[in-house]
Parts: structure tokens; C-alpha cells; sequence
């Protein structure tokens, strides 16, 4: 068994997939492959099963995930440790984001860090993933989970905000006029995605859609919002997309609250459990919490 074969399982459970793993762990999908199955071996008993393009965990896998939970969390207690000896000081900072945060919270968490903390050094990880094996592990971690998410062992989670989704139009479209769209009255229409088709915001999406009765006829399948909201600006399509946008739409497009149902998404702060005692993360997460109260709905 070895430290890396750990960390290739964990990933696999956490993105459901051998190429979600090595997209996160930076490696090829054929590593991955081998140190799950190396562990697999070691294990002497079966840790998963093959689920469409992705893997799903045995019982036993899943509880091996747990465990390793643990593993990681004190490795990476220990890896923090080694960073501040080398160093003399706890002057990083490390922060995961997701894409939207980009252009909307990023610019306004960090320019106050680098005016509070002028020396230290900041580092952006852009990852949709919630991943415990990565490595080195972030000091704060911004992510969209489910409301209420199951927290990998070792960490702290705070709920920052909800952020609604709402109806991306062109301003020429008849829906335009309305206040408020019921999402039943989006069927029929051209829609334009903005995520990957098994992203976790393209989900709820796609369950609200079901709930109102309906399945979205996607014209174009973007995989992201910048360029989703560039063809509806021209008018190809619709789209829906997370209220926190607001500030980054393009000329040509106006946005819409959507009822009946409301699909909503729900943005948290992680860090390894006690990592907020340090200055630069508290101060990080106290910005974030700012930003987002300044904005929830």
C-alpha cells in the first residue's frame, strides 16, 4: 500500500471516476487505473464496480474512502507542518474556487488580503471538486454543495449563501417583459447550457426542469457560463444561470427570477478543522461571509 494509491481512491469516490480523478490529482486516467487496482489488490476485496463511464464503490470501498478521510487529514496536518518549518512562518494561503467566483468574489477577497496581509503569499485553485485527496490541500476551499453535504472527516463547513438560479434571456425575447417567469413557461424554448452534463449546477438544473414537467431542449451545449451567455446575447437561446452572474452579464442579455420551482444552489466555506484560527484564513473567510451576505437573496 502507498500514500498515492490512497489518495487515487479517495479521488475516484469523491469525482465518481477515474478521468475525474486524474484531472484532479494530475494524473493520466491509466495511473489512476493502476493505483486503484494495486490497492485493490493489497485490500484482497472487491472496492468497486464499473456504473455507466464511471465507478461506484462497494460497501467496503465506501468505508475504506472513510478511513482514509482520516489518513489524509493528518498527512496533510503534517505536510502544513513541515511547509511552516521549512519556512520559519504560516505566510500562505491557499484558496479552491469554482469558475463563477472568478470575476464576481475573487478580485474583492484578495485585494483585501493582499492590502491586510501584504507579504504573504496567495495561491488559486479553480476546481468544480470537492476533493480531499488533493494535494497540497487548500487552506479554504469555496465550493457549491448540496444543502445539506455530507463533509469529508477532517474539515469545518459553513453555508455562505444561496444563490438562486434565474432566467438568462436575450432583451428581445417576448419572456423578457415578465417580472417573474414560471420555469414551465422556459419548455419550448431554445436553451443554451453552461455546465458539463454531469456537472453538479447542470443537476439541479435538470431536476427542477423535471419537477415542472418538463425536459430542456438544449440548441447549444456550452460548458461554461461566459460563453453561454455570449450566445444569448445574440439571441440563439435561453439559459439559466446562478444569480451571483449578475454583475458579469454581457450587453444584449437581461436575467429574470425564475418560480414553480426555483432551482438553487448552495455555496460553502471548507477548511481542514482548526485552520481558521490562522489570521489569513480567518480573514479570508470573514471577506467571503461578507460578500456573500451582501448578495444573498
Amino acid at each position: 500500500m502507498e500514500i498515492q494509491q490512497l489518495r487515487a481512491w479517495r479521488s475516484v469516490v469523491a469525482t465518481g471516476s477515474v478521468r475525474g480523478a486524474a484531472e484532479a490529482l494530475g494524473y493520466s486516467p491509466s495511473a489512476i487505473s493502476q493505483q486503484i487496482s494495486g490497492l485493490q489488490r493489497w485490500a484482497g476485496t472487491p472496492l468497486f464496480s464499473r456504473s455507466g463511464r464511471g465507478l461506484e464503490p462497494t460497501e467496503q470501498g465506501a468505508a475504506l474512502a472513510e478511513q482514509i478521510d482520516r489518513v489524509l487529514n493528518e498527512l496533510g496536518a503534517l505536510e502544513d507542518f513541515v511547509r511552516e518549518l521549512r519556512t520559519g512562518q504560516r505566510s500562505g494561503l491557499t484558496i479552491a474556487y469554482f469558475s463563477s467566483l472568478g470575476p464576481t468574489w475573487m478580485p474583492e477577497i484578495l485585494s483585501s488580503l493582499a492590502e491586510e496581509f501584504p507579504d504573504a503569499r496567495l495561491e488559486l485553485v479553480l476546481t468544480d471538486e470537492l476533493d480531499a485527496a488533493r494535494t497540497p490541500r487548500p487552506d479554504l476551499q469555496l465550493a457549491v454543495l448540496p444543502q445539506d453535504p455530507a463533509v469529508p472527516s477532517g474539515y469545518d463547513a459553513l453555508l455562505l449563501t444561496e444563490d438562486p438560479f434565474v432566467a438568462a434571456l436575450p432583451v428581445s425575447h417576448p419572456l423578457a417583459e415578465l417580472d417573474e417567469i414560471p420555469l414551465g413557461e422556459l419548455n419550448g424554448h431554445d436553451w443554451i447550457s453552461n455546465d458539463v452534463t454531469d456537472g453538479f449546477c447542470h443537476r439541479i438544473v435538470m431536476n427542477a426542469c423535471a419537477a415542472a414537467g418538463f425536459q430542456p431542449d438544449f440548441r447549444i451545449e456550452a460548458t461554461d457560463l461566459s460563453s453561454a451567455l455570449a450566445l444569448v446575447a445574440k439571441g440563439i437561446g435561453i439559459s439559466l444561470v446562478p444569480a451571483l452572474v449578475a454583475p458579469a452579464i454581457p450587453a444584449g442579455v437581461v436575467l429574470k427570477p425564475v418560480t414553480g420551482p426555483t432551482p438553487t444552489r448552495f455555496i460553502y466555506a471548507l477548511m481542514p478543522k482548526g485552520s481558521a484560527e490562522r489570521p489569513l484564513v480567518r480573514a479570508a473567510l470573514d471577506r467571503a461571509s461578507a460578500i456573500a451576505s451582501c448578495e444573498a437573496p
